[in-house]
């Protein structure tokens, strides 16, 4: 096996490892949209060293959500309560998704939020 290959497995065993506290955390629901569809751990800094605070609980369609590039408003509004988590993978994550709409009440939540200003800055 190739060392990246190595590194990427052991990453990836580490991530693993928080799944049950994780799990617990988010109420086995998705932790930006409260969905139980396809649920799985989400990386929101995934080049640092795995953290419950770097994770999140997420389902299927919030990965898409996040990964694509598109701004279903209605999916969208379902994000707008994980702002107000503690956990910067749940808030900052569901901000940067939200940031992509350009509806005024997406900025608004946002601006709102306790997440760190200097991203706040950033995405508005």
């Amino acid at each position: 096996m190739a060392k990246g290959d190595q590194l990427h497995k052991e990453h990836l065993e580490a991530v693993n490892l928080f799944g049950k506290s994780i799990s617990k955390r988010a109420g086995f629901r998705c932790e930006w949209c409260e969905g139980s569809d396809g649920l799985r751990l989400w990386e929101y800094r995934p080049d640092q060293e795995p953290e419950e605070q770097n994770l999140a609980l997420l389902c299927a369609g919030c990965r898409t959500l996040y990964s694509s590039k598109s701004c279903d408003t209605h999916q969208l509004r379902a994000l707008r309560n994980a702002l107000w988590s503690d956990v910067p993978a749940v808030a900052e994550g569901a901000a940067i998704v939200l940031a992509r709409c350009k509806e005024p009440w997406a900025r608004e939540a946002i601006e709102e939020s306790f997440i760190d200003e200097g991203l706040k800055a950033k995405l508005l």
